[in-house]
This record gives C-alpha cells, structure tokens and sequence, in this order.
C-alpha cells in the first residue's frame, strides 16, 4: 500500500508574523499604508474625537481610511466584510495593525467623513502632480447610473404617495377588524383541544407581525409627506423616494433603477480623477458645470491651480451631456469642450454603411412627413399639414434642451386623433408640433450649433475619438475590477463620500503603478553611480584593467 505523510489537524502552530513585511512594495496596499501614513495631513480628522481627557481611546483614522479603501479596491463595500477581513485576511491585519474594529465603527467612520474626504482627495492630487502623473491638457468627463440602498418601489410622486397612504391605512384598518373578530372567535372557542389553541396562536402572532408592519409604513409615510416638500424637475414634479429622497429613478440600458449617477472628470496622461461626484439626476446636461467648478476647487485646495489650469483645456463629454447649459458653463470655464449632439454620427461619412445610421427612407421602412410636405401661409402665420389641417404659432421663441432656438406650432388635438396620416406624421404624440428654426438658414447662432459645426470638421474627430480611451477604462475599472456595483449609504452627502473613497482607490492604484516605474528607475540610478565609483576606482589601480573598464562602461 502506498504511504503518505500524517496530517495531525489538532496540532498548534506558533507562526511569527511581521505586519510590515506583509505590505509589499509595489503593490496596492503598500502604496495606501505608505502615503496616507506618510503623506496625508491628520489633522483632517482631529475634531471627529473629543476623548482628550476623558473617553476610551480611539481607533487611529489613518488605519481606519486604510483598511477601508483596500477593502474598497478587494470589492468589500459591506462594513461587516470589512470587519470579517480584519479578523481572517493576513493583509488586512497588518492594515490595521491586528486591531479588529467593529462594522458600526467603519460606518460611522465613513459617514463623518463628509468635506474631510475632499481635503484628503485633494492632497492624493498634489501627490499625483508631485510624480508627474497629471497632463492638464485633456479632460474627460463621463458618469455611471448605480443602484441606491433604497427601493424603488417606495418612489412616487406626492399625489402617489398620498394614494398609497390612504390604501396602506385602509388594508390596516381591515386587519385590525379580521384581528379582532379572529380574538372574539377564539374566546368562545376557548374549551377546544389544545392542538387548536396552537393553531390559533400562530395565526395570531402572524397576524400581529402584519399590523405592526403596516403600522411602520404608513407612519414613515406619514411623516415622509409633512416633513418633505414636492421634487420639481424641469417642467413638472419628479418622483420622490420615502427611503433617499436625494436619490431618483433612472432609466438604464439595464431597466430602471432607484439610485445616483455618479460622474468622474478623467486627465488623458494617466487617468488620474481629477474630481468625483454622485449626483440625484439621471440626466446629465446640467452636470458639467459642477464637475468643472469641484475640479477647479479641488486644484485650487491642492495648491496646483497655478500648473494645471482649466481655461484652455480640452474637454471631451458624450452626447448625453450636449445641452445649452452645460455649453454655457464650459463658455464660461473658457474650456475647448467637444460635446456632440445625437445626431453627429448620421452626419458623419466614416458611419455611412452602418444600419442604424442610414436613413429611414432607404432602409424600405415607411416614410415619415417632413416639414417640406407642410405649406406655410404668411398672412395667418401657420402652416397646413397634407390633410388640410391648421397648425397654429405656440410660441414665437422657444428652445430645446440643446439650445436651439424655435418657433413653435401646434395642431389641435382633434384634428390628428383620426387622420389616416397619423403614423407616418412628423411627431408622434396626441397633437403635432412644428419647430421652426429662427434663423431659417441654419447658420450657427446658438452654442450647440456651434458645437456641431465644430464636431463635424475631420481635424476634431480625433480629438473626440480620444475620450473613449481616456474615461471610459476609469469606470471598468472601479466597477467590474473593484466590484463598485451599488451605493450602501443613504443621502447625496455619504454616498458622494463612497464614490470619492473609490475614485481615491483608483488614484492609489495609478500611484502604486507609477511607483514600481519609479523604484525600477531608483535602482537604475544606484546603479549608474555604482558604475561610476568603480571606473574611478580601476582608473587608479596599476596594470592592465582594460578588459574590466569595458566591461563596466556598457
């Protein structure tokens, strides 16, 4: 029979370990023990304790923000991971020292941070721009749509709300009366066996649960309505949520989803994060203005705003973000913004052979109306569709989310309820609308027509083709590599300090990075003066050492 080695599992080990010698250099965590040790002011934190004279002592927040953003970058975002990892991962030991803190410590921890992380975010920048990892010549800006620790089944509008109060009031008052009567049956029944009276009781502590529940709805619902006013969006009222009221619902390649659009501004030389945060819209042309005024105060607090400078500099932006607005702000910034509009790839002939660029007409589907087929009447100043039908002026001056600047006409409802042209009409909707332009020559007026003047020229597509390249790696990284794939707080101000805590992991990733170039450039340095010493030293030996001088001269 073969033998094996005896494997004694009851056995004791004593293991010596070095928590220093467990953060390696060149990696991740050494880069975070190393610089938030080393680098990062403490001061920052001193007013979140006030145990000077009396008081337990306090876990040191350095090991607390240390164990937290490794926790971060290994995809533990729960607190109770977190504090699992402390008592079982051999590196998280050494990050915290062998302390083991508890899961309400690290929450608690995260949610005071609130303005203390943008000054920490601040110094991680002049570090970066310290080791030559920021350009300051291209800025990309991008967003992504995560889930809220919230449900979106507790969104609505106050209208809805209030409907869902009166329903919720009214399914507990109906199991109050079945809880009752149930009661009254059981007291006459009270002689029966015993098995019954189990029964019976199970059913009623069942029962009881349900009360109490709905009970806890309806009055945070209650309170949710008098101590909250109406979220007003652009035109009308946005759904609120009982849970995050700063939270909104979001429409998603993926579904819809109840929770936060958090936005990263990316520099081109190394994909630096030059400012984050987490913003209640789904949409994002109201974000760049922002995101530009948080880059501009983070510079400024790093004390870099003298090198890297926002006025000048290219800034790229999808589609999503092409609005008057957010053209406004990067006017006023003095940004070279490259922003397109939805449309820029149908004008674009490198996109000509693909299908979902070619127009309707020639892909054999059903020709929509254009304006050409509406006839204009200068006396009344309205337009007749191809049925006869009076378009009537809405509006003399109007403008779209883009900032395109339009009159506005309307036909009356009835008169494209039944008109067989209905399909293939140039709007859909209950009543057709006409935008005509102002400036009936198309010549660029407005800002978002500049900036598709300014999109469509050959010489700016490789300047745009860049932010894919630039900002788009950023959130593969934070969201498939480091696991960031929902937001476990509640309320804009933790979860902006969640999402500034992973774009601080990224950064300490790029550092990290940067930091074994630099080591493998120190050694080379070493290595050079070495050379040189000992070519000094053959210089002065006697005898024949040119075999060994050419040697150290390669």
């Amino acid at each position: 029979m073969p033998r094996f080695k005896v494997c004694d599992y009851r056995q004791k080990l004593m293991i010596p370990v070095s928590l220093e010698e467990q953060l390696l250099s060149g990696t991740l965590e050494h880069a975070i023990h190393y610089l938030i040790e080393e680098r990062i002011e403490d001061s920052w934190f001193e007013d979140l304790y006030a145990n000077d004279e009396t008081g337990a002592p306090a876990y040191p927040p350095r090991m607390l923000l240390k164990v937290i953003l490794f926790g971060y970058s290994r995809g533990l975002i729960s607190s109770r991971k977190l504090e699992r990892a402390c008592r079982e991962n051999v590196t998280f030991m050494a990050l915290s020292c062998g302390e083991h803190p508890d899961h309400s410590t690290f929450a608690d921890f995260v949610g005071k941070l609130d303005g203390r992380i943008t000054a920490v975010f601040s110094e991680v920048l002049l570090i970066c721009h310290g080791e030559g990892l920021l350009g300051g010549s291209h800025f990309s800006l991008d967003g992504l749509k995560l889930p809220a620790n919230a449900s979106r089944e507790n969104s609505g509008t106050f209208s809805d709300l209030r409907h869902k109060l009166k329903k919720i009031e009214a399914k507990l008052k109906e199991k109050i009366a079945a809880h009752a009567r149930q009661d009254r049956a059981e007291r006459k029944a009270s002689k029966r066996q015993d098995a019954a009276e189990d029964e019976g009781d199970l059913e009623r502590r069942r029962s009881e649960a349900s009360i109490e529940r709905l009970r806890r709805k309806s009055e945070r619902l209650r309170e949710f309505l008098a101590g909250n006013e109406p979220k007003q969006g652009a035109r009308q009222e946005v759904q609120s949520n009982v849970t995050d009221n700063d939270s909104c619902r979001m429409h998603t390649s993926h579904g819809t989803l109840q929770g936060y659009n958090a936005q990263a501004l990316v520099d081109s030389r190394h994909q630096i994060i030059i400012h984050g945060e987490a913003m209640g819209a789904g949409q994002d042309y109201r974000h760049v203005g922002p995101m530009l005024e948080g880059a501009a105060d983070n510079l400024e607090w790093a004390g870099i705003a003298d090198d890297i400078t926002l006025a000048g500099v290219t800034f790229s932006a999808d589609c999503n973000y092409h609005s008057h607005e957010n053209l406004a702000a990067c006017a006023q910034v003095g940004v070279d913004a490259y922003i397109p509009d939805t449309n820029f790839r149908k004008r674009d002939p490198r996109f000509a052979t693909q299908e979902r660029h070619v127009p309707k007409a020639e892909r054999n589907e059903p020709r929509r109306l254009g304006l050409e087929h509406f006839s204009y009447d200068e006396a009344t100043d309205s337009y007749r569709c191809p049925k006869g039908k009076v378009l009537r002026l809405e509006a003399a001056t109007t403008f779209d989310q883009r900032g395109n600047v339009y009159r506005r006409y309307q036909a009356a409802r009835e008169d494209c309820e039944r008109c067989p042209l209905r399909e293939q009409c140039i709007q859909r909707g209950t009543r057709r609308t006409l935008h005509i332009p102002k400036n009936g020559d198309h010549t660029p007026t407005t800002l978002a027509q500049q900036m598709r003047s300014k999109i469509d020229l050959p010489e700016n597509k490789p300047i745009y083709a860049r932010r894919l390249a630039i900002v788009e790696p950023v959130f593969a990284n934070i969201r498939t590599a480091k696991g960031m794939n929902r937001f476990t707080y509640r309320g804009k101000d933790k979860v902006n300090t969640q999402w500034l805590l992973y774009c601080l992991v990224h950064n300490f990733e790029k550092l990290a990075g940067y930091g074994v170039k630099w080591l493998q450039k120190g050694n080379l340095l070493l290595f050079r003066l070495v050379q040189a010493s000992l070519l000094r030293a053959l210089r002065s030996c006697p005898g024949n050492l040119s075999p060994f001088r050419s040697i150290f001269a390669q």
